[in-house]
C-alpha cells in the first residue's frame, strides 16, 4: 500500500530508521517523523527536491489514512445496514473525499467514484 522511502521510484533517498545511525560522509541529511532521511543526490537543488518530496510524503499519507478512515466508517455502516449512522458517516466522508481528489492524492475522478457507488449503496438501505 503506502510507499516507504526506500521504495521511491527513482532511488533518490533512503530511510535511516536508527536514531543513531549516520549517513556516509558527504550525504545530506534532515530528520522526518520516522527517521532520518538521507539523499543520494548529487546537486543541491535534487537535494531540495528529495526534502520536499519527503515532507509531501508525509502530508499526503496522513491525508490518505483521514480519507480512507472516513469511508471505513460509511462502509461498516453499510455492512450492519444502518441507514441513519451511513448517512451521517457520508456526510464527513463525502468532502474528504472530494478535498483528496482535489488535493491529488487520488484522482478525481475516483473520489467521484467512490463517493456515487457509497451513495447508492446507502440507497439500497432504504428500500
Amino acid at each position: 500500500r503506502g510507499r516507504h522511502f526506500q521504495e521511491h521510484p527513482k532511488n533518490i533517498f533512503r530511510l535511516i530508521r536508527a536514531p543513531d545511525d549516520r549517513p556516509p560522509a558527504g550525504l545530506s541529511r534532515w530528520d522526518t517523523a520516522e527517521g532520518f532521511v538521507e539523499t543520494m543526490a548529487n546537486t543541491t537543488s535534487a537535494k531540495k527536491a528529495t526534502r520536499k518530496i519527503a515532507r509531501r510524503t508525509a502530508i499526503n499519507r496522513s491525508r490518505r489514512t483521514l480519507m480512507r478512515g472516513s469511508v471505513r466508517i460509511v462502509e461498516e455502516a453499510i455492512a450492519k445496514g444502518d441507514r441513519d449512522t451511513a448517512i451521517q458517516a457520508m456526510k464527513r466522508a463525502e468532502p474528504e473525499l472530494m478535498r483528496a481528489g482535489q488535493q491529488k492524492i487520488i484522482h478525481k475522478n475516483n473520489a467521484s467514484r467512490k463517493i456515487s457507488r457509497l451513495t447508492h449503496r446507502i440507497a439500497k438501505l432504504a428500500k
